[in-house]
């Protein structure tokens, strides 16, 4: 009925959501600095993190 919860496979590293390896598979080829986009992704996730973090501490 459930399956058993193994943190290791659901981990992230702590201030990510959803890391830029699991969102690359999504993507399709990128033309130019992945470097950059790799980092717009990263801040971009960052600040979805502590949107949640400030709702769960405000309520």
């Amino acid at each position: 009925m459930s399956e058993e919860f193994t943190p290791a496979e659901t981990a992230h590293a702590p201030g990510v959501c959803v890391s830029f390896e699991e969102k690359r598979v999504e993507l399709p080829e990128i033309q130019g600095d992945e470097q950059i986009v790799r980092q717009i992704w990263e801040e971009t996730d960052a600040l979805g993190y502590v949107y949640i973090w400030q709702l769960l501490e405000s309520f």
